[in-house]
């Protein structure tokens, strides 16, 4: 990459890379460099595609930690190949083949041939409300082959070309996406070890109670037959807090009635209902996980 012009161009494409995608760095590889980047956001769809050939684009602790992680890339391969690598795990895709990558982790990418993806940034309460918050497989090779790949490149294409879709469409799209890739995505264990299970049960539980006042972390520990302490440790162990899912669960419950109620239902109403006595307290934590107050999220979905 002697050329002045290249070597341009090289921190050029970079910087929008870290601009758009989040903190990576990167090296030259042999031949020639090519890179480019296109970005799309329709509504809660938000992608690149990337084209390049000559480089190794890699984001290690260093760069984690001044970016945003609270995502993950899935990758869908258009053209050439790309050989990428994450927990001790590489795997080379092919165009039609998928694969994701925990932004909250380091991991690399080469391309050394030309190659054309598109990035989709997941985020990760999506995934991780969906797999129940089970280890999901990252670096694992979903195979053009597979039906529900196929079916995901169509619902992503279709999405993408549809300028009139919704929030509501565009969140359902997303939704619709990790449905169709979990069983995937999800490690593949015969019988899953008894702290998981334990913790499966924890889950159902509070789903079960969640309206009730009592529940808890101290009720929760008792009707599970574990201490206080356990409890936090069980969820610790998941980078989770056991209040924090408990109002955030309750939070989610609350946005899917705001998505299909009309106006004469009252929002205190609602947030009482899914245990937020304070009306200000559920307004200001609906906010904080969502963006918008419940009102506005109401109507955007209108």
């Amino acid at each position: 990459m002697a050329c002045a012009s290249e070597q341009e161009k090289y921190q050029q494409w970079l910087a929008q890379i870290n601009q758009v995608c989040g903190s990576f760095a990167a090296r030259p590889l042999a031949g020639p460099f090519l890179g480019e980047l296109e970005t799309s956001y329709a509504r809660s769809l938000k992608l690149s595609t990337v084209t390049a050939a000559g480089v190794n684009l890699f984001r290690t602790r260093q760069e984690i930690k001044t970016s945003n992680d609270a995502w993950f890339y899935t990758v869908f391969q258009l053209e050439g190949n790309a050989t990428l690598e994450q927990d001790d795990k590489q795997i080379v895709i092919e165009a039609g083949d998928i694969t994701l990558i925990d932004a909250s982790r380091p991991c690399s990418i080469y391309w050394h041939d030309k190659s054309r993806q598109i990035s989709l940034l997941l985020p990760r309460q999506i995934l991780e409300q969906q797999c129940r918050f089970q280890e999901v497989s990252c670096a694992h090779k979903l195979s053009r082959t597979l039906p529900t790949v196929q079916l995901s490149y169509r619902l992503l294409q279709e999405s993408m070309d549809n300028a009139q879709l919704s929030d509501m469409e565009s969140e359902a799209a997303l939704e619709a996406m990790v449905c169709l890739l979990r069983p995937a995505f999800q490690q593949r264990e015969t019988a899953p070890p008894r702290k998981e299970r334990q913790f499966q049960n924890v889950l159902s539980l509070i789903d079960s109670h969640i309206q009730s006042e009592a529940l808890r972390p101290e009720w929760i520990a008792t009707e599970s037959g574990m201490s206080v302490r356990s409890l936090y440790r069980m969820f610790a162990d998941k980078g989770l807090v056991v209040a924090q899912y408990i109002k955030n669960r309750r939070l989610d419950l609350c946005a899917q009635v705001l998505r299909a109620t009309g106006d004469d239902e009252k929002l205190a109403g609602i947030g009482y209902s899914w245990g937020f006595a304070d009306h200000s307290h559920f307004s200001t934590a609906f906010k904080q996980r969502f963006g918008v107050s419940p009102g506005e999220y109401r109507k955007r979905y209108r």
